[in-house]
């Protein structure tokens, strides 16, 4: 059973930065993707960022030039973990920011707690 766990939300002034850190737990092999929403009041969750393990990041466009995401995926070490670095933000990138883990491209997504993100003006 897969563990999804999301850390380093907070509250951060208009143009800092935050960095979120997501593990995936229970594998024994590097997942197939990771990637972080995010849902903001009233709204439906959507894309921010994701990335396949050896593959090339993907941006929603609101992000792009602004947030980095990488993710570190070692057999040995049985550990997943992504990382989305965000700088630059601003109020519309509040939200709760949810990571989720596909174990093999078919499978469902593993959802963490959602961890929240505010950006004040």
């Amino acid at each position: 059973q897969v563990q999804v766990v999301e850390s380093g939300g907070g509250l951060v002034q208009s143009g800092g930065s935050l960095r979120l850190s997501c593990t995936a737990s229970g594998l024994k092999f590097s997942v197939y993707s990771m990637g972080w929403y995010r849902q903001a009041p009233g709204k439906e969750r959507e894309l921010v960022a994701s990335i396949r393990t050896g593959g090339s990041p993907n941006y929603a466009d609101s992000v792009k030039g602004r947030f980095t995401i990488s993710l570190d995926s070692l057999k040995n070490l049985l550990k997943n973990t992504v990382y989305l670095q965000m700088n630059s933000l601003k109020p519309e990138d509040t939200g709760v920011y949810y990571c989720g883990a596909r174990i093999v491209r078919t499978a469902p997504m593993s959802w963490g707690q959602g961890t929240p993100v505010t950006v004040s003006s």
